[in-house]
């Protein structure tokens, strides 16, 4: 791709790029921390938006009730622990002693009730889970009593999931709709949100909020003690990687989340940078199309398209020539996760031939195809680049509409045509984790207008999901997952387009770092 072969000349001029600020004389290294994230943030609530820079932000500045150790095990974090009555309809969480928000005031059961009442109006676990709840109390401040209209097999499972997980907010804020954005960052988690040092595609500030009061296990993944060593840490918002490079060679910054592939050669070579793999499942690539708006209100145009990707120009695109750190898969169940099971290969035959034949007789009449496509997200960025190219193939009318990472996550929360500023395309990636669980896969759940964007709409899907939830053995789970997935990409609710892993970059003199889907600061430290 040309864009990549400017990003490699640019990294051969000596990793020219604007120097960074150092830190003032008084901030210590042992007390600062400056992180590169993967992309801006521009959207703050957790909740409200799927985008993985915002969950990584939450992570910061909330806490849960439960996380997910290493091996994704549900374990209590907020919660000392619970009881469930014997009819299996009444769970009753328990807070810990001593918990408090960032400002001041102590976390109460109610703002546990709220929090999770309004996280389940948005994900897709949740919205299972809130199906299933006939009301959400707290008969004193430290315990949380979920009545359900039937048993919740998952709970803890649920409560515990690392992609836009369940975080415990004031009650205040959670009684905003969970469609209107909250921007007040106040939560109970290891780090305080800086309101005034965030400037949106420049920097992010958080400060150790002393009040948190870790476990005294060790920290695992999402769970445990979440100890902040660092009393302040600087996200800065680098959208250019030869900046970000030479930023963290020179020590400039301490840790970039994910540098690009061409790159990392460059920064092995620096006996002061340590390189690692700390997703080891990976990510997995995808287009998302809009089922709302022509041309994909049309399932034989989404199938066309379907039809035509060959995933191995997508991962060259995007992640380069190492075979070893990507891998194709025609599957919404990405390899490794329980229940891939093989290469849809009639679905995804990878053939422009069969592509077009088939786009002659969808019905296809020339409408616009949108993309919107970031230029600061190198993982991203050359996707829709190859969709652009491969759609001009195909014979459809298509325009690219360019632009950074985060207005592409407001735009494409629109539901207008692309004439009112709406879209027909966007590519992201994911954890092929949480893209592996059949109640957590946004990929797969037909939620219609209450779902993922794109707002894939299937009463047969959503019958599976809770089949599988409510299955009384792995057999019968399997079962269904695997007539889910197939569902899903008969129907074209999401296009796989490769599965990678990333190698995160650091300086040497960092010492903590936790495997797992996030970039956590818990246990980070120096020397």
């Amino acid at each position: 791709m040309k864009r990549r072969d400017f990003l490699m000349g640019t990294a051969a001029l000596g990793l020219a790029g604007p120097a960074l600020p150092r830190p003032a004389a008084a901030q210590s290294s042992a007390t600062l921390m400056k992180f590169v994230p993967q992309a801006n943030l521009s959207a703050l609530d957790p909740v409200w938006t799927t985008a993985t820079v915002t969950n990584n932000h939450g992570y910061y500045v909330f806490d849960m009730l439960y996380g997910a150790d290493e091996n994704l095990k549900p374990q209590p974090q907020m919660a000392e622990g619970h009881e469930v009555s014997a009819d299996g309809k009444t769970w009753r969480i328990k807070l810990r002693e001593g918990l408090s928000f960032h400002d001041g005031t102590p976390v109460k059961a109610v703002d546990c009730a709220a929090s999770l009442k309004r996280w389940t109006q948005r994900d897709p676990y949740g919205q299972l889970l809130g199906r299933a709840v006939e009301e959400w109390g707290a008969p004193d401040d430290r315990v949380v009593e979920i009545k359900l209209k039937r048993p919740f097999p998952m709970m803890l499972d649920c409560l515990s999931k690392s992609d836009q997980p369940p975080i415990i907010m004031p009650e205040r804020l959670a009684k905003i709709d969970a469609n209107t954005q909250v921007t007040e960052m106040t939560g109970s988690g290891p780090y305080k949100f800086v309101a005034s040092g965030y400037v949106s595609g420049s920097k992010v500030v958080y400060e150790k909020f002393e009040g948190y009061k870790p476990r005294a296990e060790p920290p695992s993944r999402n769970a445990g003690g979440k100890v902040a060593h660092f009393k302040r840490i600087e996200w800065n918002i680098l959208p250019d990687p030869a900046t970000s490079a030479a930023a963290l060679t020179t020590g400039e910054v301490d840790w970039w989340e994910r540098p690009l592939t061409d790159l990392q050669p460059m920064l092995a070579g620096n006996k002061d940078i340590k390189q690692e793999i700390i997703d080891k499942a990976g990510r997995g690539a995808i287009i998302r199309l809009n089922h709302l708006q022509a041309p994909f209100n049309n399932p034989k145009v989404r199938a066309a398209v379907r039809m035509a990707v060959k995933q191995e120009d997508y991962m060259r695109a995007a992640q380069g020539d190492d075979t070893t750190l990507w891998q194709t898969c025609r599957s919404l169940w990405w390899r490794g996760t329980p229940y891939y099971d093989g290469e849809q290969e009639d679905l995804m035959p990878q053939s422009l031939e069969k592509a077009k034949a088939a786009l002659k007789e969808s019905g296809y009449n020339g409408e616009k195809v949108v993309i919107i496509n970031p230029t600061d997200f190198p993982d991203i960025g050359p996707l829709g680049e190859v969709t652009f190219e491969l759609l001009k193939q195909l014979g459809m009318n298509v325009e690219m509409a360019a632009s950074d990472w985060g207005t592409v996550v407001q735009r494409r929360g629109s539901r207008e045509s692309t004439e009112k500023g709406g879209w027909s395309i966007f590519h992201t990636t994911g954890s092929a984790t949480s893209w592996g669980n059949p109640a957590m896969s946004s990929l797969v759940r037909g939620q219609g207008e209450k779902g993922w964007f794109g707002w894939w709409k299937s009463d047969a899907a959503e019958a599976l999901a809770e089949e599988w939830l409510y299955a009384p053995d792995e057999a019968a789970q399997k079962k269904s997952a695997k007539a889910l997935a197939r569902l899903a990409l008969e129907e074209v609710a999401t296009i796989p387009l490769g599965q990678f892993v990333s190698r995160t970059a650091y300086r040497n003199d960092m010492t903590g770092m936790l495997a797992g889907s996030a970039p956590y600061p818990w246990g980070l430290k120096r020397g």
